[in-house]
């Protein structure tokens, strides 16, 4: 039996821990690189798997399949946080790419995301502002309002306001097609309906990079054993150096 009351309070005390409030909309991929000794792996992992946690005695790795759309990775990511935090049972995850499947340890990192991303104060908040004191359902231009905000999937966001009673799952259908032209139609940029390009698509960050470096400047690695960890985790830009050029300029 899931219960929503503590994984919500979880949800919450893990953004304050993390050095967020309990109502905004958070960027989860910068907040996580300031998880001590977290490696971050973005990698395509086909159409079955989100992504993976592997706790590793103290320095974690989460994997994100990079061939999602990047509401869902986002989406992924809070999951994979409840597995390194709260799953006790396992000391590796690997998890579903639909949300709501699994056991009960999946459906409570599915829960735990939700309320992570969208704390339930700030949701209905959001509804209220966008919907006003309309009796009217929920229409498109407020899921896409909505999706926008918290930056997530129109897939999270039905999910949850399925959940909580703000939409039917008949209702909900409606919006499942056309997603994309749903939001271009609105005005809004399509980035977060699509996966990562290409070349971002292959990345490692966190404490690898850290410890890759560290270990060429205390001078226990030559720079060829160096720049061969960092191609194992396809970190060529930190080789060759071509994404850098002309960066600071712009800046």
């Amino acid at each position: 039996m899931i219960d929503k009351l503590d994984l919500c309070t979880k949800a919450l005390a893990l953004r304050k821990e993390l050095g967020e409030d309990t109502t905004s909309p958070i960027d989860i991929f910068s907040l996580a690189h300031t998880i001590t000794q977290l490696t971050l792996v973005f990698y395509p992992m086909g159409d079955h798997i989100s992504g993976m946690c592997i706790k590793n005695d103290g320095n974690p790795v989460i994997a994100i399949n990079s061939a999602m759309s990047v509401g869902r990775q986002r989406f992924s990511m809070a999951h994979e946080l409840y597995h390194l935090y709260y799953d006790e049972n396992k000391q590796s995850t690997v998890c579903a790419i639909k949300i709501g499947t699994g056991n009960d340890t999946e459906k409570a990192a599915d829960q735990f995301a939700s309320y992570f991303l969208m704390p339930p104060v700030a949701l209905a908040e959001a509804i209220k502002k966008i919907h006003g004191m309309s009796t009217d359902n929920l229409g498109i231009k407020e899921i896409v309002k909505l999706e926008q905000y918290f930056r997530v999937s129109r897939q999270a966001l039905l999910c949850r306001l399925i959940e909580d009673n703000k939409l039917t799952p008949q209702q909900a259908d409606q919006f499942r097609q056309g997603v994309i032209r749903s939001a271009v139609n609105l005005g809004y940029d399509d980035s977060l309906y699509k996966p990562l390009p290409e070349d971002k698509q292959y990345k490692t960050y966190g404490y690898y990079i850290q410890q890759a470096d560290e270990l060429l400047q205390k001078d226990l690695v030559s720079t060829g054993k160096y720049e061969q960890l960092l191609l194992t985790a396809f970190r060529s830009d930190l080789v060759y150096g071509d994404e850098f050029e002309g960066g600071e300029l712009n800046d």
